[in-house]
């Protein structure tokens, strides 16, 4: 597995390397041009992860998929939870740090697509940023994707959630779709060991809008959590 490992790492990253500078005349063509081409690596990642590793990815829920503009919290243990999604979803705008838009081939197409990069060092001055483009991406038809814990947690962990994501809810007044997952289990965030088997990841009935910020950080938390947990259950 470690072998096989190696050989998912080369594929993980040579693959955002030609699909980052082969399809870079897309860049110029436009926003739809260069989400489309990032759905291809995406679906490259996942047939490599299938093949190379053993790791096939299921979606359920998808009854309960955003479709036009929406606010998404998913639970965050691994790189797969960025990748995944835009299989399934028409335009995600995912919230994510400034220093990424620095990456090569990365930030060329995260810049394109408008996804919304926070500056941490500033919290109050980034969270009114952050509350601003992700309204402007909400009325261009968008779904916003905010990861609540702030980075990756290990499975079975407890983490805090950050308030960033009940700013959003309270002041883009919208209800609040969930996405659960067991990724770390077989793709840790850290390392790079990958384990065969099954990465689900679960769209729950979405929290309505209006719930008051300590009932909707409870009521998230319980709900993420309480999914995440049975699906590391499920496929231990």
């Amino acid at each position: 597995m470690r072998l096989r490992s190696l050989l998912f790492i080369l594929w993980l990253y040579g693959t955002m390397a030609i699909y980052g500078l082969g399809l870079l005349p897309l860049l110029v063509i436009s926003e739809g041009a260069a989400m489309a081409a990032i759905r291809w690596w995406a679906k490259a990642v996942l047939f490599g992860a299938r093949f190379i590793v053993g790791i096939r990815v299921e979606f359920r829920g998808l009854e309960h998929r955003p479709r036009g503009a929406a606010l998404v919290a998913g639970k965050h243990m691994s790189m797969l939870d960025t990748i995944a999604p835009f299989v399934v979803m028409d335009r995600p705008a995912y919230v994510l740090k400034q220093s990424l838009m620095y990456m090569p081939a990365f930030g060329w197409y995260a810049w394109r697509t408008k996804m919304v990069a926070i500056r941490r060092e500033d919290a109050a001055k980034a969270l009114k940023a952050m509350v601003a483009a992700c309204r402007d991406r909400l009325k261009d038809g968008r779904q916003i994707v905010i990861f609540p814990e702030g980075t990756r947690s290990d499975p079975g962990d407890d983490p805090t959630y950050k308030p960033g994501v009940a700013a959003l809810y309270r002041d883009l007044d919208v209800p609040c779709h969930l996405m659960a997952t067991n990724s770390g289990q077989f793709w840790p965030g850290h390392g790079i060991d990958r384990k065969p088997g099954t990465v689900v990841f679960e769209f729950l009935p979405p929290i309505p809008a209006g719930l008051k910020r300590g009932e909707l950080m409870a009521e998230m938390k319980a709900q993420l959590e309480g999914a995440s947990n049975a699906l590391l259950a499920e496929h231990r």
